[in-house]
């Protein structure tokens, strides 16, 4: 079956718990950056209309956030109650079964949480219910310092944050945000971390001798 990805605005108030999460956490750390861009811009509906929630039309008229998990939620803690979404693909007419696995064939969905996968059933309902992944945050002000590249691939902060759940302490984490940041630079140019996506560590120069 050919799915057409299409993307429709929808302007109209749209309720942020409405919204079903394809992920389980997120990073509360940047959450509350978030929240201080959107004081930061005095709460303008210009903002809103810019950042509209890409989501999926999904079974029972329910409809599935794919990306702006923490915009969403910093929105929620805000005290906004409604938003503008932009419809990434329709896939009500699905039964469930086949929704889910249309769902992870496209990486729209991401069922782990801490390092461990979950069932589909294991998703919040809403985005209130996201817990709070400490090395999600880690990861992400990783990247806006420079230790991985901005890359397409959906949840790649997820992975460079299961790569730091290996290799840092989270009390570490939680004790001394600094340092651990630090730590994890330094681990991110390594080539411990050449597999994960946007890495940027060092490149050895090869040396090449001209045959004569």
């Amino acid at each position: 079956m050919h799915l057409q990805t299409v993307r429709d605005p929808r302007i109209e108030p749209f309720a942020i718990l409405d919204l079903r999460p394809t992920q389980m956490t997120i990073g509360m750390h940047e959450v509350e950056a978030k929240r201080q861009r959107w004081r930061a811009v005095k709460r303008t509906e210009e903002f809103l209309g810019k950042h509209l929630i890409p989501v999926i039309s999904g079974p029972k008229d329910r409809y599935y956030i794919i990306d702006h998990h923490h915009l969403a939620r910093a929105l929620y803690e805000e005290g906004v109650k409604n938003v503008g979404v932009t419809v990434v693909a329709d896939l009500s007419k699905l039964r469930r079964a086949d929704f889910w696995y249309v769902m992870d064939h496209k990486n729209w969905v991401h069922p782990y949480a801490f390092g461990k996968r979950y069932s589909y059933d294991a998703l919040p309902k809403s985005i209130d219910k996201l817990e709070d992944d400490p090395f999600r945050s880690l990861a992400g002000e990783l990247r806006r310092a420079g230790g991985f590249s901005k890359e397409t691939i959906p949840f790649s902060e997820f992975l460079w944050g299961n790569f730091l759940r290996r290799h840092l302490d989270i009390k570490e984490v939680e004790r001394d945000y600094d340092r651990a940041l630090k730590e994890a630079l330094e681990l991110a140019k390594s080539t411990r971390a050449d597999y994960l996506p946007g890495w940027c560590g060092p490149v050895e120069e090869k040396s090449y001798v001209r045959k004569s």
